[in-house]
């Protein structure tokens, strides 16, 4: 194989994966004219590779051995080479749809979580640069907001004395005085608990420290503690127990002689000494005119009071609702007669300005009850809570971080499968070229042993 001529022609057909009785024939034909100058008399050649081809040739003649090859060859091609290659490209391009398909889904997948995460931050009421400053710069802001909500509860003084007013005038006896609370706001403002129990201002308004959150650490540092490491002296554990080895324990414990005797028990009574009790009464230790603990919180700040608050609120509202479509209502003999001994305050209101009152108390709760509003309280009452929703934000962050990452991982996969189907697709023309110019040579050698009647070979389908 190697000892052959220069010759291009020779080189590819060696160069194929297999070579069958027409390559030879075909390299014969091509040594004629390179090693014609070994020819002799009687038209033998006396070149060995001219010798080794001719005899390849005429074996592969015997018993016509080349026509069982090349049908084998033939039939290897179409039944299993060709159909193989088909499978392997169709697989690359069913891959090549699943990568695109699960590429998409995880950018969208992607998007919905960063879309999730700044709806989430709009919710409560910041950025999403920074959560957890932010978070903790709205509770910084959050007495003024109480603030302003406390001073925006003096415009239902009216609402107020309108709902006393009905309440005196339908249970027909001197009750008390309605909403204390929502009443005590609008005239005195969002005032400390103390002030508000005790209805004098505290001279001194001590609040109760609110634990920082510390910073988390870094995901990549560890913390070690402060351990340290010191030799022990091999003097003391030899003075011990007499040369016992160095790397003992000292568990910090010794044995003292006591002073009692062997069988004494100790019952604890310090040997006769007087023990004195102390008793300290409660409240002692707060001097009067200090506001401090829970009563030197304001009372929307105290949960307890906001609460109240709120009840009462949403209490004035419900009246307000409900009077208001008592008047829009046609007017029936009953209320007409009921209400004709209604004090000034009563029969006055118009349905147009009860419902200007009714929309000054639902704004004032819609202030209190909003979703950033109650967060903001939940941080108020819990420090850490500042962690566990920036913990939850960060993490719908680090998901789509996840997607996008798997997006990528994807779109290399959908690259290397297009790389594959690019390889396999020449591989397959070339051996379909090659399997139907195979079956033309059968056809042909076939023919001339027919006086060269057109042969078809049946069953191939390329």
């Amino acid at each position: 194989m190697q000892d052959m001529p220069e010759n291009e022609e020779i080189k590819q057909l060696l160069a194929g994966a297999y070579l069958h009785y027409f390559h030879c024939v075909r390299i014969v034909e091509i040594l004629k004219g390179t090693e014609a100058s070994t020819k002799n008399l009687f038209g033998g050649y006396s070149s060995q590779r001219m010798k080794d081809w001719q005899e390849i040739v005429s074996l592969y003649e015997k018993e016509n051995t080349y026509l069982a090859e090349l049908a084998s060859l033939l039939v290897r091609s179409i039944s299993y080479e060709i159909p193989s290659l088909r499978k392997q490209i169709s697989r690359c391009q069913q891959a090549r749809q699943d990568f695109a398909r699960r590429e998409e889904e995880c950018q969208l997948g992607a998007a919905e979580l960063r879309e999730r995460f700044f709806a989430s931050c709009k919710q409560y009421g910041i950025t999403g640069d920074n959560v957890r400053q932010e978070l903790l710069a709205l509770v910084k802001d959050l007495p003024a907001l109480l603030s302003q909500i406390g001073a925006g509860a003096s415009a239902l003084s009216e609402a107020i004395e309108l709902y006393q007013a009905c309440v005196e005038f339908v249970c027909e006896s001197s009750s008390e005085p309605v909403v204390p609370l929502l009443r005590y706001v609008g005239e005195r403002g969002n005032t400390t608990v103390y002030e508000w129990r005790r209805g004098l201002q505290p001279l001194r308004v001590e609040r109760p420290e609110v634990e920082e959150p510390k910073e988390e650490p870094k995901e990549d540092t560890i913390d070690w503690g402060d351990f340290t490491l010191e030799p022990a002296g091999a003097g003391d554990g030899a003075a011990a127990d007499g040369g016992a080895q160095s790397d003992e324990i000292d568990w910090g414990i010794t044995l003292e002689p006591s002073p009692q005797q062997d069988d004494g028990i100790d019952w604890g009574d310090g040997g006769g000494e007087e023990v004195q009790i102390t008793v300290l009464e409660a409240g002692t230790e707060v001097p009067e005119g200090v506001a401090c603990g829970s009563d030197a919180l304001t009372l929307l700040e105290n949960t307890e009071t906001r609460n109240q608050f709120i009840d009462e609120l949403m209490e004035l509202e419900l009246f307000l609702s409900q009077r208001l479509v008592e008047m829009e209502e046609e007017a029936d003999v009953v209320a007409v007669s009921q209400f004709q001994l209604a004090p000034a305050v009563l029969q006055g209101q118009t349905s147009a300005r009860v419902g200007s009152l009714l929309a000054t108390a639902r704004a004032l709760l819609g202030q209190l009850c909003t979703r950033s509003m109650q967060h903001l309280f939940m941080i108020l009452a819990s420090p850490r809570y500042v962690d566990r929703v920036s913990e939850l934000l960060q993490q719908k962050l680090k998901q789509a971080e996840l997607l996008l990452a798997k997006r990528e991982l994807m779109s290399q996969k959908r690259e290397e499968a297009l790389a594959e189907q690019a390889a396999l697709e020449p591989k397959l023309d070339r051996l379909l070229e090659k399997t139907k110019e195979l079956q033309k040579l059968i056809e042909a050698d076939i023919s001339k042993r027919y006086s060269g009647r057109p042969v078809n070979l049946m069953g191939v389908s390329l």
